[in-house]
This record gives structure tokens, C-alpha cells and sequence, in this order.
């Protein structure tokens, strides 16, 4: 069992192999208010990083054994501390090494020589921000949302805690599609890749036992957002009556738990004006004319 240890304000790790780096940089810290801690090494920060889990990493790029590139794509594989912001302090100006940094999971780049006074005011603002993140996924996971947050290019940033549980469940004999922080299963990754592609809205369904998964990707202008839904199998077989289509009872299902169009726009990936128009259709076929009629009638083919 892991022995955390606590530590009282903000807490830094200093990685570096060259002592006069270590004292300038510690001692500007600590008077700053910040609790200071020290490695001189890769495998002694990652040794660290299992018993404390600091508020910033402040990395070396040269070293020793593994450099700084390798042990901040070693932190950023550990559950417990990839969420920390990683700053790279290196006297490589190319560019072809700032991209290495970035690639690797660093969040920003400060170079020698050190300015004590801009990596504080750095820190802060890096601080401050993957705070802010942090209260946003624990204010998800509250809700039990199931989401996976992607790149524009279907790179996973991160996932709540009920999307994990999910995919080790409905795709546990799968194998993972790469070994990033955050790796999807090959057959979601197929499946995320040709819906980029073809810009096609159709979710992915994986069935076990007596429900299934579905999985809806949302876009917006600069975020996509992947939505996790366990559903039984009986919430659809009971619609089948009706004939709708599948994106029909996706939407006729969200009407009956309260959601609003834009919302279920927002659910669904796509427009609020489509969602209306499936509606229509939806109104038709069930024989009713109003949205709680629909409602009503729908509630009342899905179990309690």
C-alpha cells in the first residue's frame, strides 16, 4: 500500500542534476512561500512522485540516465500525478527540442539561465489552472457523468472516473490502442477515427449481458467530447412497436428524462434545429402531438 505524504501550501519538485540550479531555484521558491522538494534525477523524482504528489514539477531536460523528456512521459502514465503541470528549464533553444518538451507532456519551458522571478509568476498562473481543471472533472464525476474529453485530432485529454469503470468493463478483452496517459481501446479508436473522418454522428453501441453501452460523440467549435451511456437492452426492444430510427429513440429517450433540446443536441452531437426535426417525425409515428405526451408514453415502455 502507497504512504502518502502531506504536505502544508503549495508544493514544488525540483529536478535537477546541477546543485548551484537546485540552491538558486529552492531558495527563491521557499521565500516565495512555497514547500520545496529536491531530486537529481529521473528515477529519483518518479521514486518521489509515489509517496507525495506536489502542485508543480520544475524539470531538468539534460540529465543523467533518463533525460527530462523520458521522465515527464513516465510521470505523465502515473495516475495518481499526470494531472500535475510539468515546466521544463533547459538551455536547448531549437526548435525541434521546445516540441520534444511539449510532446512529452511538458506544459511550458523556461531557459537558462534561470530568472527566478518569471518561473514564479509562471507557476502561479500553471497552478491556478490545473486547479481549475481538477474542480471541473471532480464536479463531472460528482454527477456521474460519463465523458471522455479529445483533441480536435481524437487524442484523449482525460476521462471521469465512471467513463474508466465503463470501458474496463464493456471492452475488457480489448486491447489498448496506444499507451498514452489517457489509452482508448482499439475498437473505440477504429470507431473514433472513421467517425472524424466522416463526420458521421451514428453512436457506438457495445451489448453485454442485459445492457449495453452507447457512446455519442459531441463536437463544438474547439472541444469533442465523448459521451458514455449504459442503457438496458429492454429500453430499446420496447420502442421497436413504434419504428423508429435509431437516432429517434436516442432523442425520444432524453425527452423522457427531462432534457431540453439544446441539451440533448449538446448529448447527441448535433444541431438543436435537428433534434426538432426528429422530433416531428417521433410525434408521428407515437400518435401523440405534444413533447409530454411523447413523454408519457415513452416513460412508460421503459422499466423502473
Amino acid at each position: 500500500m502507497t504512504m502518502w505524504t502531506t504536505l502544508e501550501g503549495d508544493v514544488a519538485l525540483i529536478v535537477d542534476d546541477v546543485p548551484e540550479n537546485l540552491a538558486l531555484l529552492s531558495d527563491a521558491l521557499s521565500e516565495a512561500g512555497y514547500t520545496v522538494l529536491v531530486a537529481t534525477d529521473g528515477l529519483s523524482a518518479i521514486e518521489r512522485l509515489k509517496k507525495i504528489v506536489p502542485d508543480i514539477i520544475l524539470l531538468d531536460a539534460v540529465m543523467p540516465g533518463i533525460d527530462g523528456f523520458e521522465t515527464c512521459r513516465r510521470i505523465k502514465l502515473m495516475d495518481d500525478v499526470r494531472h500535475v503541470p510539468v515546466m521544463f528549464m533547459t538551455g536547448l533553444t531549437e526548435t525541434e527540442h521546445v516540441v520534444k518538451g511539449f510532446d512529452s507532456g511538458g506544459l511550458d519551458y523556461v531557459t537558462k539561465p534561470i530568472e527566478p522571478m518569471e518561473v514564479i509568476a509562471r507557476m502561479g498562473t500553471h497552478i491556478r489552472n490545473a486547479r481549475m481543471m481538477s474542480q471541473a472533472r471532480h464536479a463531472i464525476d460528482a454527477v456521474s457523468h460519463a465523458a471522455i474529453s479529445l483533441r480536435q485530432d481524437g487524442v484523449p485529454l482525460w476521462q471521469t472516473k465512471q467513463a474508466t469503470e465503463w470501458l474496463a468493463k464493456y471492452f475488457a478483452t480489448d486491447v489498448l490502442a496506444n499507451d498514452s496517459a489517457v489509452a482508448l481501446p482499439a475498437t473505440l479508436a477504429v470507431w473514433l477515427k472513421a467517425a472524424l473522418a466522416t463526420q458521421d454522428t451514428t453512436p457506438l453501441v457495445i451489448p453485454q449481458d442485459e445492457y449495453s453501452l452507447h457512446l455519442n460523440l459531441s463536437r463544438r467549435k474547439h472541444e469533442l467530447l465523448l459521451l458514455l451511456e449504459e442503457k438496458p437492452h429492454q429500453e430499446s426492444a420496447t420502442l421497436d412497436q413504434y419504428q423508429l430510427t435509431p437516432r429517434e429513440t436516442d432523442v425520444l429517450v432524453w425527452v423522457a428524462k427531462g432534457k431540453t433540446n439544446r441539451d440533448i443536441a449538446e448529448i447527441l452531437g448535433m444541431s438543436p434545429r435537428t433534434v426538432n426535426k426528429h422530433l416531428e417525425h417521433i410525434y408521428v409515428k407515437l400518435g401523440v402531438e405534444t413533447r409530454a405526451a411523447a413523454a408519457a408514453l415513452v416513460a412508460g415502455k421503459m422499466p423502473s
